[in-house]
C-alpha cells in the first residue's frame, strides 16, 4: 500500500469517527438483545439484619412490604417505604448538612470531609452510592478520584474504617491461589491492581495505595456500568521505601523496605497467575506502579493476560485525544498532527507512554513505514529532572533512548546536552507545552514567557500532572502570561478564566476517566483475549472526534464530565469494532463472535448500552443455602 494510501485510509477513518454521532432510534430497528445488567430477581442467601449489614443488598427504607415479609425485615425499620429518589434527596439533605461536621478540625479539606460522608453510605448501600454518584458525577468525580483521592492516600491508615477489596502481600507468597477463593463473588470482571509505589504525584505510600484502585473501579462502576459485585480494588503490598510510614506504628502495612528485583517479579507473578485462575476473563488495570516496574510489567503480561496499565496507556491515549483536539483547534486537519513541535517535560511511566503513542499516531498517519517511524521521533524534545535528553548522555533511562536528540540536531537549534526548559522552550518555540513531570509551578513564568515564541497561531499547553497540587501551572497564569489565544488541559479538574467581556479561557481536564471506563467495557464485551494498540488507538480517536468542531474552536478539546456515560459507551463501541476488525473478538455471554460480527454501528451502541448496569434496585428472592 502507498504512503498515500495509508494517509487517505487513516484520515477517512477519523472522518468517520468525526461524522459517527450517532442519534437515538426506536428501539424496533434494533436486533433483539438480552440485556444481562436489567431488572432481573436477584437470589439472595440472608435474611433479617444480616441483609440490612450487606452493601450490595440493602435497600435501607426502600425495600417494600412484601420484601420486608419475604425477608424478616419486618419491624426492623421505619414503617414508610421510600423511593430511590426519596432516599437521594434525604441524603443530599444529610450531605450538605453534615459535612462540616464530618471534618476533622479546621486543617481537614471539605473535600476529605465530602469523602468521608460518601465513604459511609458506600458502606452501607451500594446501590443508592452509584445513583449519588451518577447523578452528581461533575461535583463528586473529583472527591472519589483526583484530587481528592490523592489526599484520602495519604492518610488511608487513619481513615480505614472497614475492608474493601483484597491485600496481597510479600508475607503470603505461596499462598495466593487458595486466597483468591476468600473473596466472595464468583463472577470478577474488573481488577484494579496496585503496588502503591507511585501514588498519583505523590510518591511512594505503601498499603495505603489501595484508595486509589478503590477510586479508579467507581469511575468503572459509574461511568462504564460494570456491575459493582464483579469489580476487586487490590493491593500488593511488598513493603514500602517511605520512611515516614516505616516509622509509623499507626500505618497498616508491611514495615519493612521494598523487595527489589527477582523477589518482586515472583510476588507479582503469582498474583496474576492466581486471579486469572479463578477469573480466566478478568480484566486487570494496573495502576501507579514505579516507572522501572511499569513497562516492564507491561510488556511481561500483556500478550498473555487480559490486561493493560492506565499509566502508561490510558494516560497517553488521553494525551492524543488531546493533541488532536489541538490541531484542529489550530483550524488545521488531524492529518497535519506529525508536523506538530511538541516539548515534553517529564520522562517517567506517563510521559515515555504518552511519547510512544504519539509517536506511533504521527507513524501511522506518515505511511506507517520505519521511515516515517523515525521521522516521528524528530517532534518532540524531551525534558527529564537532569534537562534536555539527548545521546550525548551517559546512562541513559533505556525507555527514554528512543527520544533522545543527537547532538549534530541540538547544534544547529542552539541547545545542548541538559539545557534547561525555558532554553528549549524559546529555542524550539513549540506548538505544544506538554507536562507529565509530577512537579507542581514547573511552568514558571519565565517558561510561558518563552512559550509566547511559539511558531503557532494558537499554542497549547497540557499541565497533566496530578493531583491539583503537582499541575505544572494553573490555567489563570497560562492565559495571563501567554495570552488569550491557547489552548489550556490539565489533569485534574480547575475552573475556567474569566477573560473579561464575556470571554472564557477554558480549563480542559485532560483525565484519563474518558478512556479507562471504556477501555474495560469495550474489552469486556468484545471477548478480546488482550488489549491492543489498535483498540487504545481507536478509544484514543473515538474521544479526539467526539467533540463538535464549534467547540474546538472556542478552545473545548474535552468533553463535560457530565456525558462520562455517553462517551464510555461511545469509547467501547469504537473499542469492539477494532477488536472485531482484527480478528480478536471472541464475543460476551449470549452474543458470541459470528452474532457480534453482524452488528452495525448503532446495533454495537445499543448492545454496549444493554450491558451497562444501572444503580436500581433488584427485586430480591430468599433462598436457603
Amino acid at each position: 500500500m502507498t504512503n498515500f494510501s495509508h494517509k487517505l485510509r487513516l484520515s477517512s477513518t477519523l472522518l468517520r469517527r468525526l461524522q459517527q454521532r450517532v442519534t437515538a432510534a426506536n428501539s424496533d430497528k434494533f436486533r433483539s438483545f438480552t440485556t444481562t445488567e436489567g431488572h432481573r430477581p436477584t437470589i439472595v442467601h440472608k435474611r433479617s439484619l444480616d441483609i440490612l449489614h450487606d452493601p450490595w443488598f440493602n435497600k435501607g427504607t426502600a425495600f417494600s412490604t412484601t420484601e420486608r415479609d419475604r425477608l424478616n425485615l419486618r419491624g426492623l425499620l421505619p414503617p414508610n417505604i421510600m423511593s430511590p429518589e426519596q432516599q437521594v434527596d434525604r441524603f443530599m439533605a444529610d450531605l450538605k448538612r453534615l459535612q462540616v461536621n464530618a471534618r476533622d478540625g479546621p486543617s481537614d479539606p471539605n473535600a476529605l470531609a465530602k469523602w468521608r460522608i460518601l465513604n459511609r453510605l458506600h458502606d452501607r448501600n451500594e446501590t443508592m452510592y452509584y445513583k449519588v454518584l451518577i447523578g452528581n458525577i461533575e461535583e463528586y468525580a473529583p472527591i472519589v478520584y483526583t484530587p481528592t483521592v490523592g489526599l484520602v492516600c495519604q492518610n488511608y491508615s487513619g481513615l480505614f474504617r472497614r475492608p474493601r477489596g483484597m491485600y496481597f502481600s510479600a508475607e503470603d507468597r505461596g499462598e495466593m491461589m487458595s486466597m483468591v477463593y476468600n473473596w466472595p463473588s464468583d463472577e470478577v470482571d474488573m481488577i484494579v491492581v496496585t503496588d502503591g509505589s507511585r501514588i498519583l504525584g505523590l510518591g511512594d505510600l505503601g498499603v495505603q495505595g489501595i484508595g486509589i484502585a478503590i477510586g479508579k473501579l467507581d469511575l468503572y462502576v459509574a461511568a462504564a456500568g460494570i456491575n459493582p459485585q464483579r469489580v476487586l480494588p487490590v493491593m500488593i503490598d511488598v513493603g514500602t521505601n517511605n520512611e515516614k510510614l516505616l516509622a509509623d506504628p499507626l500505618y497498616l502495612g508491611l514495615q519493612q523496605h521494598r523487595l527489589e528485583g527477582d523477589e518482586y517479579i515472583a510476588v507479582i507473578d503469582e498474583f496474576m497467575k492466581a486471579v486469572f485462575t479463578r477469573w480466566p476473563n478478568v480484566i486487570v488495570q494496573f495502576e501507579d506502579f514505579q516507572s522501572k516496574w511499569a513497562f516492564k510489567l507491561l510488556q511481561r503480561y500483556r500478550n498473555t493476560y487480559r490486561m493493560f496499565n492506565d499509566d502508561v496507556q490510558g494516560t497517553a491515549g488521553v494525551a492524543i485525544a488531546g493533541l488532536l483536539g489541538a490541531v484542529r483547534a489550530q483550524g488545521r486537519p488531524m492529518i497535519d498532527f506529525p508536523k506538530m513541535k511538541i516539548v515534553v517535560a517529564g520522562a517517567g511511566s506517563a510521559g515515555i507512554g504518552v511519547l510512544n503513542s504519539a509517536r506511533k499516531t504521527m507513524a501511522r498517519m506518515l505511511g506507517n513505514t520505519e521511515i516515517a517511524f523515525e521521522s516521528a521521533r524528530s517532534q518532540f524534545w524531551v525534558v527529564d529532572a537532569h534537562g534536555l535528553i539527548t545521546e550525548a548522555r551517559e546512562d541513559i533511562d533505556p525507555d527514554a533512548r528512543p527520544f533522545a536528540r543527537k547532538v549534530k540536531e541540538i547544534d544547529r537549534q542552539g541547545l545542548r546536552e541538559g539545557a534547561s526548559l525555558v532554553e528549549v522552550v524559546r529555542q524550539v518555540k513549540p506548538d505544544v507545552l506538554l507536562g507529565l513531570s509530577a512537579v507542581g509551578g514547573l511552568f514558571s513564568q519565565e517558561v510561558l514567557e518563552a512559550l509566547k515564541g511559539s511558531t503557532s497561531t494558537r499554542p497549547a499547553i497540557f499541565a497533566m500532572s496530578n493531583p491539583t497540587t503537582n499541575a505544572e501551572c494553573t490555567p489563570e497564569e497560562a492565559y495571563s502570561i501567554v495570552g488569550d489565544n491557547i489552548i489550556f488541559a490539565s489533569g485534574s479538574p480547575f475552573k475556567n478564566v474569566d477573560l473579561g467581556d464575556g470571554r472564557i479561557g477554558h480549563c480542559n481536564q485532560g483525565n484519563n476517566m474518558y478512556l479507562f471506563p471504556g477501555i474495560g467495557l469495550g474489552t469486556l464485551l468484545s471477548g478480546s483475549r488482550n488489549i491492543s494498540d489498535g483498540m487504545l488507538q481507536a478509544a484514543a480517536e473515538c474521544l479526539a472526534a467526539y467533540m463538535t468542531e464549534e467547540e474546538v474552536q472556542n478552545g473545548i478539546i474535552y468533553p463535560p464530565i457530565s456525558s462520562i456515560r455517553d462517551i464510555t459507551k461511545e469509547v467501547a463501541a469504537a473499542v469492539i469494532k477494532e477488536a472485531r476488525e482484527e480478528g480478536l473478538a471472541e464475543g460476551y455471554r449470549e452474543m458470541d463472535s459470528r452474532e457480534l460480527h453482524k452488528l452495525n454501528d448503532e446495533e454495537i451502541l445499543k448492545y454496549v448500552e444493554d450491558n451497562m448496569w444501572s444503580p436500581e434496585y433488584p427485586t430480591l428472592i430468599y433462598r436457603e443455602d
